[in-house]
């Protein structure tokens, strides 16, 4: 059974190691740290998963900018990491769910990830380019997703902008 929740000042260590142990390296869990320590953080959108009260995985989705006519607030979700001898059980999936729920109920726009088609496409991830949203990465069209939430309008189109936070990673 996997339980999902906000992460909590206590879980901020073992919320390290999960993300460096699933990406084999620091970059992500400092991601992580600087995330927390900036305006972009959303403390109800950091969520760790648990089994038999211990934490195995965790997502964070923080605000990045859209920038077209106007600047705007999307949501960026990343990382996204789960212990590796607990990888491919579903704990990755019921985190991103939980997380999609929790920014509808906020009433935000849309949902910005850069990640694996097979695995985003599932729920409702699209490349980023059928809403006219530009990565500002040089990478494959269908690695740079997006998911509309029910707050989603034409005007969200533009380049997406990460804040500084992600600079190194």
């Amino acid at each position: 059974m996997i339980d999902i929740r906000y992460e909590t000042l206590s879980d901020y260590t073992v919320i390290a190691e999960v993300n460096t142990l699933a990406f084999g390296q620091e970059n992500e869990a400092k991601l992580v740290e600087k995330i927390r320590r900036s305006d972009r953080y959303i403390p109800e959108l950091s969520l760790v998963a648990e089994i038999e009260n211990v934490v195995v995985g965790h997502i964070l989705f923080s605000y990045i900018d859209l920038v077209g006519e106007e600047t705007l607030q999307v949501i960026g979700l990343a990382p996204l990491a789960v212990y590796p001898q607990f990888q491919r059980q579903g704990i990755g999936s019921a985190l991103i769910k939980a997380g999609l729920e929790i920014a509808e109920a906020k009433k935000e726009a849309i949902v910005i990830v850069l990640g694996h088609p097979h695995f985003y496409t599932r729920f409702g991830f699209q490349p980023s380019v059928v809403y006219e949203i530009e990565s500002p990465f040089p990478v494959p069209e269908d690695v740079f997703m997006v998911k509309p939430l029910q707050s989603y309008q034409k005007r969200y189109k533009g380049k997406v902008f990460y804040p500084s936070t992600f600079d190194g990673v």
